[in-house]
């Protein structure tokens, strides 16, 4: 099966990148079908000797120099390559390829995977060696359907300011943008959709594509968001937190559908926008609680009153440690990619925000906003627009336990019957939870509680969310006297 494929090897240049990014993807297809597990180390072994062959040719050029000095050549060429392979930048970029993993583990062959709602068993495939459908390839074609944004550079500036590049500050951003466009991409195209391999694409995949494009003309562009995000801190050259963030998208799409008219009604977003948190400067901790209520009159906001039920992009911030993730949350955590709904999870490393995307056992498999691509203009009437940056087929992981422990889940409902399944395995999660939830539903607006603040001095540290009392039926959040932290 000929999948779309990108080479993601900027980090490791070479001299004949070009030659071997050919032969690469004229090979994946094949490596791919006959071999899951050869394909996954070949992979990243192709890498890895990539850039080392590219040491080996910057050095052949000048040893011609030491040839009547050959064995004091040879020498320090050695010595240089180790040294600058291990102490420099070439073993930084491999750490963070394998994020701080100290071996490549490759996929396991036996485990089911979970990636936004459908699960996939890499080691299905039938007798005559084609994918059943839920195997690796179809998981592989799944993958590579996804969104994918990444840090870009030689766009115009944005607002006031002179950066034409989010390199090393915009991956929280990115990270956002990508768990939106799933939810665009789920709406108008459905869940079973797949990129397809020829041209021309279809029109709602395109105007999707351009909606993320970089520049002020693009509804959800970096530039937009930087705008709306003012108030939460935002700004380019910044970094912000899942919290902002979501509040963020949730200010930028509320003028967007205030002004949106018969002309205009491409840009606006499909579908409402709940951020299941309490007040806008921050959240206490306890599980924030989905209130059934509060969606019902987002929908009915969103709608102005025509419907009493709309599509709803659900985006539920939370804090599940001080570090690092409670391990207690764990499990809850992976239970999360079972949901139908699933969109994912907004977060990653401390200080390195990815778009988490599956599971499968302890691991975290994720896109990765941190490739820097050029800057690219996909316009909404060109069906044949070349799109190849924005999907990635290499599948990168870390364990679940080290991702920060602020994060975001998200979650696409498309009608209240979609939303009633939502919550029925959102409170069957909550069962599992030991009095611990990610969050719990409840149907009532109760009046908000009042807000102290916090003192190091006298509140005991503990985990944020680290709730032992008996669950709340109304809607707020649940807050232990002293267990909760600011967002």
């Amino acid at each position: 099966m000929s999948l779309p494929e990108r080479a993601v090897d900027s980090q490791f240049p070479a001299a004949n990148s070009a030659d071997s990014a050919e032969r690469d993807t004229a090979t994946s297809s094949a490596e791919q079908k006959d071999n899951p597990s050869k394909f996954l180390k070949n992979t990243l072994l192709s890498n890895i000797l990539a850039s080392t062959f590219s040491i080996f040719e910057s050095h052949s050029d000048s040893s011609s120099s030491c040839q009547k000095k050959a064995t004091k050549c040879r020498s320090y060429g050695w010595t240089t390559i180790v040294k600058n392979f291990v102490g420099g930048g070439s073993m930084r970029r491999l750490h963070d390829r394998l994020l701080g993993s100290g071996r490549a583990d490759a996929l396991s062959l036996t485990s089911e995977i979970w990636l936004l709602g459908r699960c996939y068993r890499v080691s299905e495939e039938s007798p005559d060696g084609t994918d059943s459908g839920t195997g690796f390839s179809a998981f592989l074609e799944d993958f590579s359907s996804r969104i994918w944004i990444t840090y870009r550079k030689g766009f115009s500036a944005i607002g006031d300011s002179k950066y034409t590049s989010d390199v090393n500050w915009g991956c929280m951003i990115r990270s956002s943008q990508m768990i939106v466009a799933q939810a665009l991409l789920f709406h108008y195209l459905g869940r079973s959709w797949r990129k397809p391999l020829q041209k021309p694409y279809n029109p709602e995949y395109i105007e999707i594509v351009h909606l993320f494009g970089d520049s002020e003309d693009c509804a959800f562009s970096i530039h937009n968001l930087i705008q709306a995000g003012k108030s939460y801190g935002l700004a380019a050259g910044s970094w912000l937190g899942p919290y902002a963030m979501c509040r963020t998208w949730e200010t930028l799409v509320r003028p967007n559908r205030e002004r949106t008219g018969c002309d205009q009604e491409k840009e606006s977003m499909p579908m409402a926008i709940y951020v299941v948190s309490g007040d806008e400067d921050g959240e206490r901790g306890g599980a924030p609680v989905v209130c059934v209520d509060v969606a019902s009159r987002l929908c009915s906001d969103f709608s102005k009153g025509k419907s009493d039920w709309t599509p709803i992009l659900l985006l539920v911030p939370l804090v599940l440690g001080l570090e690092k993730v409670n391990s207690r949350y764990i499990p809850l955590l992976r239970e999360t990619f079972t949901f139908p709904q699933s969109l994912g999870i907004l977060g990653g490393k401390p200080g390195a925000s990815t778009y988490i995307v599956g599971i499968q056992d302890d691991r975290a498999l994720y896109l990765d906003p941190h490739e820097v691509q050029l800057a690219v203009s996909v316009e909404r009437d060109n069906l044949e627009a070349d799109t190849s940056s924005y999907h990635c087929s290499t599948v990168r992981h870390l364990p679940l336990d080290q991702i920060d422990s602020s994060l975001a889940i998200g979650f696409y409902c498309r009608d209240k019957d979609d939303f009633d399944d939502f919550c029925s395995h959102a409170s069957e999660l909550g069962e599992k939870a030991n009095g611990a939830p990610l969050f719990t539903v409840a149907q009532f607006l109760q009046s908000p509680k009042p807000i102290y603040h916090h003192d190091p001095f006298t509140d005991s540290a503990g985990g944020a969310n680290d709730n032992s009392g008996p669950e709340s039926f109304s809607c707020g959040t649940h807050t232990g006297d002293d267990e909760w932290q600011i967002l």
